[in-house]
């Protein structure tokens, strides 16, 4: 009886998180048709509600918005729009940092989580997995007393939070494995193995 239950559970479990997080998703970029003036909204022409209109509506909206930013006209548009923002006081300090964010996190030349490292923390003699996000400013570097590396250590079994730390580079060991594989392996709190594992260098 009980093999067979967890049985069960092993099969029901992931696929009810799947679920539920997919509906959660869905569910916010559904809101977004709120946003349309609301004689425009399809619940006032069709009389009812359509689940995950607002989610297809939000993505084509954002990738209708690429294809005009990628064009040369588009790209014009964006940076006369950008210097307008940076014209106001504090949208400007706001802007500027989240833009400067997304672009090395989602630009395809961004440079955020470019490989897996073995590091020591929180204590010599403990070693967890993180993630290098590249080098210390210049100002900061000139004032640490070896070279060093940004890593992003990532907490368990939530990695969007985690902590930033400069790493000196002797003190770091190259993982030969994929980021994907990486955050797998943390997500799951060290159950599910890293896909593909070798000698790290």
């Amino acid at each position: 009886m009980k093999k067979y239950l967890i049985t069960g559970l092993l099969v029901w479990v992931p696929l009810a998180i799947t679920v539920w997080v997919l509906q959660s998703i869905v569910g916010t970029l559904d809101r977004s048709i709120l946003l349309l003036p609301e004689h425009w909204r399809p619940t006032q022409w069709l009389g009812f509600e359509i689940w995950g209109l607002g989610a297809l509506l939000t993505i084509l909206a954002v990738l209708l918005t690429g294809v005009i930013a990628s064009n040369f006209f588009g790209a014009r548009i964006l940076r006369f729009w950008e210097g307008v923002l940076t014209r106001i006081p504090v949208v400007k300090s706001i802007y500027s940092s989240v833009k400067q964010v997304s672009d090395t996190l989602l630009g395809p030349g961004g440079q955020a989580f470019r490989d897996a490292l073995l590091v020591q923390y929180p204590r010599a003699g403990s070693w967890t997995i993180a993630f290098r996000t590249g080098s210390p400013a210049p100002e900061i570097a000139a004032l640490l007393p070896e070279e060093c590396v940004n890593v992003y250590v990532p907490t368990t079994p939530n990695p969007t939070s985690g902590f930033f730390l400069m790493v000196p580079k002797k003190d770091i060991i190259e993982l030969d494995i994929s980021v994907d594989a990486a955050l797998k392996h943390i997500i799951s709190m060290g159950v599910v193995p890293p896909e593909k594992t070798s000698e790290p260098h």
